[in-house]
Protein backbone atom coordinates (compact mmCIF):
# COMPACT_ATOMS: atom_id res chain seq x y z
CA UNK A 1 0.00 0.00 0.00
CA UNK A 2 1.25 3.55 -0.76
CA UNK A 3 0.10 6.87 -0.26
CA UNK A 4 0.84 10.07 1.63
CA UNK A 5 -0.51 8.47 4.74
CA UNK A 6 0.90 4.77 4.47
CA UNK A 7 2.62 4.65 7.93
CA UNK A 8 -0.61 5.69 9.38
CA UNK A 9 -2.51 3.06 7.77
CA UNK A 10 0.01 0.58 8.29
CA UNK A 11 -0.95 1.20 11.91
CA UNK A 12 -5.44 1.04 11.77
CA UNK A 13 -4.55 -1.57 9.54
CA UNK A 14 -2.58 -3.81 12.00
CA UNK A 15 -5.33 -2.85 14.71
CA UNK A 16 -8.06 -3.79 12.86
CA UNK A 17 -6.34 -7.03 12.03
CA UNK A 18 -5.73 -7.85 15.52
CA UNK A 19 -9.27 -7.06 16.67
CA UNK A 20 -10.99 -8.76 14.26
CA UNK A 21 -8.84 -11.87 14.60
CA UNK A 22 -9.67 -11.64 18.39
CA UNK A 23 -13.60 -11.21 17.14
CA UNK A 24 -13.59 -13.72 15.20
CA UNK A 25 -11.80 -15.83 18.13
CA UNK A 26 -14.74 -14.90 20.42
CA UNK A 27 -11.64 -13.43 22.67
CA UNK A 28 -11.98 -9.87 22.09
CA UNK A 29 -13.50 -8.60 25.55
CA UNK A 30 -11.09 -10.83 27.00
CA UNK A 31 -7.45 -9.84 25.86
CA UNK A 32 -8.38 -6.20 24.39
CA UNK A 33 -6.45 -4.71 27.15
CA UNK A 34 -3.58 -6.78 26.37
CA UNK A 35 -3.39 -5.49 23.08
CA UNK A 36 -1.68 -2.35 23.56
CA UNK A 37 0.95 -4.01 25.40
CA UNK A 38 1.44 -6.32 22.76
CA UNK A 39 1.49 -4.15 19.91
CA UNK A 40 4.08 -1.35 21.57
CA UNK A 41 5.83 -4.02 23.78
CA UNK A 42 8.28 -0.83 24.44
CA UNK A 43 10.39 1.11 26.37
CA UNK A 44 10.92 2.96 23.83
CA UNK A 45 8.46 4.76 21.67
CA UNK A 46 8.59 4.95 17.72
CA UNK A 47 6.04 7.47 17.02
CA UNK A 48 5.26 9.46 19.57
CA UNK A 49 7.19 11.34 22.97
CA UNK A 50 6.84 8.09 25.37
CA UNK A 51 5.09 4.79 24.86
CA UNK A 52 2.47 5.36 27.28
CA UNK A 53 1.03 8.08 25.11
CA UNK A 54 1.49 5.70 21.95
CA UNK A 55 -0.42 2.73 23.62
CA UNK A 56 -3.59 5.32 24.73
CA UNK A 57 -3.69 6.15 21.14
CA UNK A 58 -3.97 2.13 20.55
CA UNK A 59 -6.05 2.07 23.13
CA UNK A 60 -8.73 4.41 21.69
CA UNK A 61 -8.06 2.86 18.15
CA UNK A 62 -9.70 -0.26 19.73
CA UNK A 63 -12.29 1.44 20.94
CA UNK A 64 -13.46 3.08 17.62
CA UNK A 65 -12.90 -0.69 16.14
CA UNK A 66 -15.61 -1.44 18.32
CA UNK A 67 -18.21 1.08 17.53
CA UNK A 68 -17.55 3.22 20.58
CA UNK A 69 -16.35 6.93 20.42
CA UNK A 70 -12.36 6.84 21.32
CA UNK A 71 -12.97 8.60 24.61
CA UNK A 72 -15.38 8.29 27.54
CA UNK A 73 -15.95 12.12 27.06
CA UNK A 74 -15.78 12.57 23.37
CA UNK A 75 -15.27 16.24 22.00
CA UNK A 76 -16.93 15.35 18.88
CA UNK A 77 -20.67 14.34 19.25
CA UNK A 78 -21.13 10.72 20.25
CA UNK A 79 -23.64 10.02 17.43
CA UNK A 80 -21.07 11.00 14.56
CA UNK A 81 -19.11 8.67 13.19
CA UNK A 82 -16.09 10.53 12.67
CA UNK A 83 -14.65 11.25 16.02
CA UNK A 84 -10.93 12.70 17.39
CA UNK A 85 -8.43 10.97 18.57
CA UNK A 86 -7.37 12.96 21.48
CA UNK A 87 -4.55 11.49 22.40
CA UNK A 88 -3.43 11.50 19.25
CA UNK A 89 -4.21 15.53 18.34
CA UNK A 90 -1.60 17.40 20.06
CA UNK A 91 1.31 17.89 17.74
CA UNK A 92 0.45 20.71 15.19
CA UNK A 93 0.88 24.11 15.52
CA UNK A 94 -1.43 25.85 17.36
CA UNK A 95 -1.09 29.70 15.25
CA UNK A 96 -2.22 30.04 11.85
CA UNK A 97 0.18 32.32 10.57
CA UNK A 98 4.07 32.45 11.75
CA UNK A 99 6.82 34.63 10.92
CA UNK A 100 9.43 32.34 8.65
CA UNK A 101 12.87 32.76 8.15
CA UNK A 102 12.32 34.66 4.95
CA UNK A 103 11.34 37.93 7.07
CA UNK A 104 14.00 40.58 6.28
CA UNK A 105 12.60 43.05 9.09
CA UNK A 106 12.11 45.44 6.05
CA UNK A 107 11.65 49.28 6.83
CA UNK A 108 8.15 49.01 5.15
CA UNK A 109 7.34 47.29 7.54
CA UNK A 110 3.76 46.06 5.32
CA UNK A 111 2.80 43.26 7.38
CA UNK A 112 2.56 45.58 10.69
CA UNK A 113 0.93 48.35 8.96
CA UNK A 114 -1.38 45.63 7.33
CA UNK A 115 -2.82 44.17 10.51
CA UNK A 116 -5.81 45.56 12.42
CA UNK A 117 -5.62 44.27 15.73
CA UNK A 118 -2.15 44.89 16.83
CA UNK A 119 -0.68 41.32 16.35
CA UNK A 120 2.27 42.03 14.68
CA UNK A 121 5.66 43.45 16.17
CA UNK A 122 9.10 43.72 15.78
CA UNK A 123 11.62 41.01 17.05
CA UNK A 124 15.02 41.59 17.00
CA UNK A 125 15.43 39.32 13.82
CA UNK A 126 12.02 39.44 12.58
CA UNK A 127 8.59 40.11 12.73
CA UNK A 128 6.57 38.48 15.36
CA UNK A 129 2.99 37.17 15.17
CA UNK A 130 1.11 37.36 19.15
CA UNK A 131 -1.25 34.17 18.47
CA UNK A 132 -3.76 36.18 21.32
CA UNK A 133 -4.18 38.96 19.40
CA UNK A 134 -4.25 37.10 15.78
CA UNK A 135 -7.90 36.70 14.00
CA UNK A 136 -6.27 35.04 11.30
CA UNK A 137 -7.67 37.51 8.79
CA UNK A 138 -4.50 36.86 6.77
CA UNK A 139 -3.60 40.17 5.82
CA UNK A 140 -0.22 40.23 6.87
CA UNK A 141 0.91 37.61 5.07
CA UNK A 142 -0.50 39.24 1.54
CA UNK A 143 1.12 42.00 2.70
CA UNK A 144 4.22 40.73 3.33
CA UNK A 145 6.95 41.16 -0.18
CA UNK A 146 9.07 38.22 0.69
CA UNK A 147 6.49 35.73 1.51
CA UNK A 148 7.56 35.33 4.94
CA UNK A 149 4.90 34.87 6.88
CA UNK A 150 3.54 31.68 6.13
CA UNK A 151 -0.26 30.09 6.29
CA UNK A 152 -0.18 26.86 9.01
CA UNK A 153 -3.93 26.22 8.72
CA UNK A 154 -4.08 22.34 9.91
CA UNK A 155 -4.65 19.73 7.14
CA UNK A 156 -8.02 18.57 8.51
CA UNK A 157 -9.51 22.18 9.01
CA UNK A 158 -7.80 22.79 5.03
CA UNK A 159 -9.34 19.75 3.62
CA UNK A 160 -13.01 20.45 5.32
CA UNK A 161 -15.15 21.48 2.88
CA UNK A 162 -18.22 23.08 5.21
CA UNK A 163 -16.09 24.85 8.01
CA UNK A 164 -16.80 22.12 10.48
CA UNK A 165 -13.73 21.62 12.39
CA UNK A 166 -12.42 24.04 14.79
CA UNK A 167 -9.57 23.82 18.04
CA UNK A 168 -10.36 23.75 21.64
CA UNK A 169 -7.96 26.02 23.57
CA UNK A 170 -5.35 23.07 24.33
CA UNK A 171 -5.36 23.16 20.34
CA UNK A 172 -7.53 19.73 20.01
CA UNK A 173 -9.23 19.25 17.34
CA UNK A 174 -12.95 19.47 17.81
CA UNK A 175 -15.74 18.39 15.15
CA UNK A 176 -19.25 20.53 15.08
CA UNK A 177 -21.89 17.70 14.45
CA UNK A 178 -24.57 20.56 12.82
CA UNK A 179 -21.92 21.39 10.52
CA UNK A 180 -20.29 17.93 9.67
CA UNK A 181 -21.52 15.83 6.44
CA UNK A 182 -19.21 12.86 7.49
CA UNK A 183 -17.37 13.16 4.06
CA UNK A 184 -14.62 11.61 6.15
CA UNK A 185 -12.01 13.21 3.99
CA UNK A 186 -10.15 15.07 7.57
CA UNK A 187 -9.54 11.09 8.57
CA UNK A 188 -6.55 10.99 5.68
CA UNK A 189 -6.06 14.56 6.04
CA UNK A 190 -4.17 14.49 9.44
CA UNK A 191 -0.62 13.29 9.17
CA UNK A 192 -1.22 12.38 12.90
CA UNK A 193 -3.93 10.07 12.08
CA UNK A 194 -5.88 11.72 15.02
CA UNK A 195 -9.51 11.42 13.33
CA UNK A 196 -10.65 8.16 12.54
CA UNK A 197 -13.96 6.72 12.15
CA UNK A 198 -16.32 4.10 14.23
CA UNK A 199 -16.53 0.62 12.85
CA UNK A 200 -19.10 -1.87 12.60
CA UNK A 201 -16.12 -4.40 11.90
CA UNK A 202 -16.71 -6.48 15.20
CA UNK A 203 -20.51 -6.46 14.99
CA UNK A 204 -20.48 -7.92 11.53
CA UNK A 205 -18.15 -10.44 12.71
CA UNK A 206 -20.43 -11.15 15.78
CA UNK A 207 -23.35 -11.60 13.58
CA UNK A 208 -21.66 -14.21 11.23
CA UNK A 209 -19.90 -16.20 13.95
CA UNK A 210 -23.33 -16.03 15.71
CA UNK A 211 -25.10 -18.36 12.44
CA UNK A 212 -26.69 -15.21 10.87
CA UNK A 213 -27.64 -14.79 7.26
CA UNK A 214 -25.47 -12.45 6.62
CA UNK A 215 -24.69 -10.64 2.90
CA UNK A 216 -22.12 -8.50 1.94
CA UNK A 217 -23.16 -5.49 -0.90
CA UNK A 218 -20.18 -5.17 -2.55
CA UNK A 219 -20.16 -1.13 -3.76
CA UNK A 220 -19.15 -0.47 -7.92
CA UNK A 221 -16.53 1.73 -7.09
CA UNK A 222 -14.45 -1.11 -5.67
CA UNK A 223 -14.13 -3.07 -9.29
CA UNK A 224 -10.51 -2.43 -10.75
CA UNK A 225 -9.42 -1.20 -7.68
CA UNK A 226 -7.42 -4.52 -6.66
CA UNK A 227 -5.89 -4.95 -9.91
CA UNK A 228 -7.35 -6.07 -13.59
CA UNK A 229 -7.65 -9.68 -13.14
CA UNK A 230 -9.66 -9.34 -9.66
CA UNK A 231 -13.20 -9.46 -10.81
CA UNK A 232 -16.57 -9.13 -8.54
CA UNK A 233 -16.24 -13.01 -8.48
CA UNK A 234 -13.80 -13.19 -7.13
CA UNK A 235 -14.69 -10.71 -4.09
CA UNK A 236 -17.58 -13.03 -3.84
CA UNK A 237 -15.44 -16.34 -3.07
CA UNK A 238 -13.28 -14.34 -0.74
CA UNK A 239 -16.54 -12.58 0.93
CA UNK A 240 -17.97 -16.40 1.41
CA UNK A 241 -14.84 -17.36 2.71
CA UNK A 242 -15.16 -15.00 5.49
CA UNK A 243 -18.12 -16.09 6.32
CA UNK A 244 -21.09 -14.00 4.70
CA UNK A 245 -23.42 -16.21 3.19
CA UNK A 246 -23.49 -14.05 -0.60
CA UNK A 247 -22.00 -10.90 -2.21
CA UNK A 248 -24.73 -8.64 -4.16
CA UNK A 249 -23.34 -6.21 -6.32
CA UNK A 250 -24.24 -2.43 -5.46
CA UNK A 251 -23.75 -1.76 -9.34
CA UNK A 252 -27.55 -3.54 -9.23
CA UNK A 253 -28.57 -0.98 -7.21
CA UNK A 254 -27.02 1.42 -9.24
CA UNK A 255 -29.74 0.17 -11.97
CA UNK A 256 -32.54 0.53 -9.60
CA UNK A 257 -32.14 4.18 -8.01
CA UNK A 258 -31.16 5.10 -12.19
CA UNK A 259 -34.57 3.63 -13.07
CA UNK A 260 -36.19 5.08 -10.05
CA UNK A 261 -34.31 8.80 -10.41
CA UNK A 262 -35.38 8.55 -13.79
CA UNK A 263 -38.86 9.07 -14.01
CA UNK A 264 -38.68 11.31 -10.68
CA UNK A 265 -36.81 13.40 -12.40
CA UNK A 266 -39.04 13.29 -15.78
CA UNK A 267 -41.89 14.13 -13.02
CA UNK A 268 -39.82 17.09 -11.59
CA UNK A 269 -39.28 18.51 -15.02
CA UNK A 270 -42.87 19.11 -16.38
CA UNK A 271 -43.96 20.48 -12.65
CA UNK A 272 -40.77 22.98 -13.43
CA UNK A 273 -39.10 21.87 -10.46
CA UNK A 274 -35.48 21.38 -10.25
CA UNK A 275 -33.93 18.13 -8.54
CA UNK A 276 -30.53 17.06 -7.28
CA UNK A 277 -29.27 13.43 -6.71
CA UNK A 278 -29.78 11.48 -3.54
CA UNK A 279 -26.77 8.55 -4.03
CA UNK A 280 -24.00 10.34 -2.05
CA UNK A 281 -24.91 10.74 1.56
CA UNK A 282 -22.41 13.42 2.49
CA UNK A 283 -24.11 15.33 -0.66
CA UNK A 284 -27.27 15.32 1.33
CA UNK A 285 -25.97 16.04 4.50
CA UNK A 286 -24.12 19.36 2.70
CA UNK A 287 -28.34 20.11 1.49
CA UNK A 288 -29.97 19.36 4.73
CA UNK A 289 -27.45 21.24 7.01
CA UNK A 290 -25.97 23.92 5.07
CA UNK A 291 -28.55 24.04 2.32
CA UNK A 292 -31.68 23.43 4.43
CA UNK A 293 -34.34 25.56 1.74
CA UNK A 294 -33.02 23.07 -1.13
CA UNK A 295 -33.84 19.95 0.78
CA UNK A 296 -37.14 19.45 -1.12
CA UNK A 297 -35.02 19.37 -4.43
CA UNK A 298 -33.57 16.00 -3.09
CA UNK A 299 -34.80 13.05 -5.60
CA UNK A 300 -36.27 10.80 -3.00
CA UNK A 301 -35.05 8.10 -4.60
CA UNK A 302 -32.80 5.99 -2.36
CA UNK A 303 -29.20 4.99 -2.73
CA UNK A 304 -28.33 2.47 -3.97
CA UNK A 305 -26.80 0.55 -1.04
CA UNK A 306 -30.86 0.95 0.58
CA UNK A 307 -32.18 -0.27 -2.58
CA UNK A 308 -30.05 -3.58 -2.44
CA UNK A 309 -30.73 -4.65 0.95
CA UNK A 310 -34.37 -3.49 1.04
CA UNK A 311 -33.97 -6.20 -1.96
CA UNK A 312 -32.89 -8.95 0.15
CA UNK A 313 -35.00 -8.04 3.01
CA UNK A 314 -38.01 -8.38 0.72
CA UNK A 315 -37.37 -11.82 0.30
CA UNK A 316 -36.14 -12.63 3.85
CA UNK A 317 -36.52 -10.26 6.37
CA UNK A 318 -33.85 -11.73 8.94
CA UNK A 319 -31.16 -11.20 6.32
CA UNK A 320 -28.33 -8.63 7.79
CA UNK A 321 -27.23 -6.67 5.08
CA UNK A 322 -23.32 -5.46 4.88
CA UNK A 323 -22.15 -2.64 2.79
CA UNK A 324 -18.87 -2.80 1.51
CA UNK A 325 -17.12 0.41 -0.01
CA UNK A 326 -14.63 3.17 0.20
CA UNK A 327 -17.47 5.43 1.61
CA UNK A 328 -17.09 7.25 5.42
CA UNK A 329 -20.74 9.03 4.79
CA UNK A 330 -22.69 5.45 4.11
CA UNK A 331 -21.72 4.96 7.89
CA UNK A 332 -23.97 7.50 8.71
CA UNK A 333 -26.76 6.98 6.09
CA UNK A 334 -27.12 3.28 7.70
CA UNK A 335 -27.97 5.21 11.35
CA UNK A 336 -30.56 7.07 9.88
CA UNK A 337 -33.61 5.75 11.74
CA UNK A 338 -36.04 7.75 9.30
CA UNK A 339 -35.03 5.34 6.69
CA UNK A 340 -36.07 1.69 6.83
CA UNK A 341 -34.60 -1.03 5.09
CA UNK A 342 -31.04 -0.02 5.17
CA UNK A 343 -28.37 -1.42 5.70
CA UNK A 344 -27.44 -3.03 9.21
CA UNK A 345 -23.76 -2.13 8.89
CA UNK A 346 -21.50 -0.91 6.39
CA UNK A 347 -17.53 -1.43 6.29
CA UNK A 348 -14.79 0.28 4.48
CA UNK A 349 -12.58 -1.56 2.06
CA UNK A 350 -9.63 -1.23 4.82
CA UNK A 351 -11.84 -3.22 7.56
CA UNK A 352 -12.94 -6.04 4.60
CA UNK A 353 -9.40 -6.19 4.32
CA UNK A 354 -8.89 -6.97 7.78
CA UNK A 355 -11.46 -9.70 7.43
CA UNK A 356 -9.56 -11.16 4.68
CA UNK A 357 -6.15 -11.07 6.90
CA UNK A 358 -7.61 -11.89 10.00
CA UNK A 359 -9.48 -15.34 8.14
CA UNK A 360 -6.02 -15.90 6.15
CA UNK A 361 -7.91 -15.56 2.82
CA UNK A 362 -6.53 -13.86 -0.33
CA UNK A 363 -8.25 -12.32 -3.25
CA UNK A 364 -7.91 -14.92 -6.52
CA UNK A 365 -8.58 -13.75 -9.93
CA UNK A 366 -11.87 -15.07 -11.49
CA UNK A 367 -13.38 -15.19 -14.95
CA UNK A 368 -15.82 -11.90 -15.24
CA UNK A 369 -18.70 -14.78 -15.37
CA UNK A 370 -21.33 -13.23 -12.85
CA UNK A 371 -22.68 -9.83 -13.55
CA UNK A 372 -25.52 -8.72 -11.77
CA UNK A 373 -25.71 -5.16 -13.32
CA UNK A 374 -25.89 -3.27 -16.40
CA UNK A 375 -22.59 -0.93 -17.56
CA UNK A 376 -24.36 1.84 -16.40
CA UNK A 377 -24.70 0.72 -13.20
CA UNK A 378 -21.36 -0.07 -12.46
CA UNK A 379 -20.15 3.70 -13.78
CA UNK A 380 -22.27 4.73 -10.67
CA UNK A 381 -18.85 4.85 -8.55
CA UNK A 382 -17.73 7.77 -11.42
CA UNK A 383 -18.27 11.11 -11.48
CA UNK A 384 -20.80 11.87 -13.54
CA UNK A 385 -21.73 8.09 -13.64
CA UNK A 386 -24.74 8.77 -11.96
CA UNK A 387 -26.33 10.99 -14.61
CA UNK A 388 -25.20 9.18 -17.52
CA UNK A 389 -27.27 6.20 -16.09
CA UNK A 390 -30.32 8.62 -15.66
CA UNK A 391 -29.95 9.80 -19.16
CA UNK A 392 -29.94 6.18 -20.09
CA UNK A 393 -33.16 5.63 -18.43
CA UNK A 394 -34.83 8.43 -20.03
CA UNK A 395 -33.63 7.21 -23.61
CA UNK A 396 -34.78 3.54 -22.76
CA UNK A 397 -38.58 5.33 -21.97
CA UNK A 398 -38.48 6.64 -25.12
CA UNK A 399 -37.41 10.50 -24.12
CA UNK A 400 -34.86 13.00 -25.15
CA UNK A 401 -32.49 13.57 -22.86
CA UNK A 402 -31.24 16.62 -25.02
CA UNK A 403 -34.14 18.29 -23.49
CA UNK A 404 -32.42 18.65 -19.90
CA UNK A 405 -28.63 19.53 -18.91
CA UNK A 406 -27.28 18.08 -15.59
CA UNK A 407 -24.92 20.01 -13.63
CA UNK A 408 -22.15 17.12 -12.40
CA UNK A 409 -20.48 18.21 -9.48
CA UNK A 410 -17.36 16.64 -8.48
CA UNK A 411 -15.74 17.21 -4.78
CA UNK A 412 -16.92 19.60 -1.84
CA UNK A 413 -16.57 22.94 -3.77
CA UNK A 414 -17.75 22.03 -7.08
CA UNK A 415 -20.98 21.04 -4.72
CA UNK A 416 -21.20 24.08 -3.14
CA UNK A 417 -20.99 26.39 -5.96
CA UNK A 418 -24.21 24.59 -7.45
CA UNK A 419 -25.92 24.47 -4.64
CA UNK A 420 -25.29 28.30 -4.14
CA UNK A 421 -26.80 28.97 -7.36
CA UNK A 422 -29.66 26.59 -7.04
CA UNK A 423 -30.15 28.36 -3.73
CA UNK A 424 -30.03 32.03 -5.77
CA UNK A 425 -31.97 30.50 -8.47
CA UNK A 426 -29.43 31.31 -10.60
CA UNK A 427 -28.41 27.76 -11.71
CA UNK A 428 -29.25 27.14 -15.66
CA UNK A 429 -29.15 22.89 -14.81
CA UNK A 430 -32.05 21.22 -14.43
CA UNK A 431 -30.81 18.36 -12.61
CA UNK A 432 -27.54 18.38 -10.38
CA UNK A 433 -25.49 15.24 -9.89
CA UNK A 434 -23.46 15.51 -6.44
CA UNK A 435 -20.71 14.01 -5.14
CA UNK A 436 -18.83 14.81 -2.30
CA UNK A 437 -15.54 13.18 -3.32
CA UNK A 438 -14.09 14.32 -6.51
CA UNK A 439 -13.80 11.83 -8.99
CA UNK A 440 -17.26 10.25 -7.64
CA UNK A 441 -17.06 7.41 -5.38
CA UNK A 442 -13.67 6.16 -6.56
CA UNK A 443 -12.18 9.04 -4.86
CA UNK A 444 -13.82 7.94 -1.65
CA UNK A 445 -11.53 8.65 1.66
CA UNK A 446 -11.45 4.76 2.21
CA UNK A 447 -10.43 3.28 -1.24
CA UNK A 448 -8.19 0.26 -1.45
CA UNK A 449 -4.76 2.29 -1.48
CA UNK A 450 -2.76 0.00 -4.04
CA UNK A 451 1.00 0.46 -4.84
CA UNK A 452 -0.39 1.14 -8.62
CA UNK A 453 -0.37 4.75 -9.42
CA UNK A 454 -4.20 6.19 -9.89
CA UNK A 455 -3.79 6.11 -13.54
CA UNK A 456 -3.06 2.33 -13.27
CA UNK A 457 -6.01 1.69 -11.06
CA UNK A 458 -8.31 3.72 -13.58
CA UNK A 459 -6.80 1.53 -16.28
CA UNK A 460 -7.35 -1.61 -14.56
CA UNK A 461 -11.21 -0.48 -13.49
CA UNK A 462 -11.88 0.51 -17.17
CA UNK A 463 -11.05 -2.91 -18.71
CA UNK A 464 -12.90 -4.51 -16.32
CA UNK A 465 -16.15 -2.40 -17.33
CA UNK A 466 -15.55 -3.07 -20.71
CA UNK A 467 -16.07 -7.12 -20.21
CA UNK A 468 -19.89 -5.69 -19.27
CA UNK A 469 -22.56 -6.72 -21.15
CA UNK A 470 -24.59 -4.66 -23.32
CA UNK A 471 -27.51 -5.47 -21.21
CA UNK A 472 -30.17 -2.46 -20.77
CA UNK A 473 -31.19 -0.64 -17.21
CA UNK A 474 -35.20 -1.39 -17.39
CA UNK A 475 -34.18 -4.90 -18.97
CA UNK A 476 -32.07 -6.08 -16.41
CA UNK A 477 -35.13 -4.77 -13.81
CA UNK A 478 -37.14 -7.06 -15.22
CA UNK A 479 -35.28 -9.71 -13.43
CA UNK A 480 -36.08 -8.63 -10.17
CA UNK A 481 -39.46 -8.22 -8.15
CA UNK A 482 -39.51 -4.13 -8.16
CA UNK A 483 -42.89 -4.33 -6.60
CA UNK A 484 -41.78 -6.19 -3.74
CA UNK A 485 -39.72 -3.12 -1.92
CA UNK A 486 -40.11 0.66 -2.40
CA UNK A 487 -37.40 2.32 -4.47
CA UNK A 488 -38.42 6.00 -1.97
CA UNK A 489 -37.18 7.35 1.21
CA UNK A 490 -40.99 8.63 1.73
Amino acid sequence: MLSNDANILKIKHEILYQVAKLAYAGQLEEKKEELPYELLPGPQAKYRCCVYKEREVVRQRIRLAEGKCPSETPKTGKDNVVQVIEAACADCPLSHYIVTDNCRKCMAKACQQACKFGAVSMGRDRAYIDPDKCKECGQCAKACPYNAIADLIRPCKKICPVGAITMDENGICEIDDSKCIKCGHCIHACPFGAIGSKTDIVDVIKAITSGKKVVAMVAPAIEGSFGADITMDSIRTACKKVGFSDMVEVALGGDMTAGAEAKEWLEANKEGKKMTTSCCPAFVNMIKKHYPELTDNISTTVSPMCAVSRMLKSKDKDTVTVFIGPCIAKKDERRNKDLEGNADYVLTVGEFRAMLRAKHVKIEPEANANQQASVYGKRFGNGGGVAAAVVECMKELGEDPSKFTIEKCSGGAECKKALTLLKMDRLQADFVEGMACEGGCVGGPSHHRSSKNEMLVAKDRDKLLSEADDRKIYDNLKSYDMEAFSMHAE
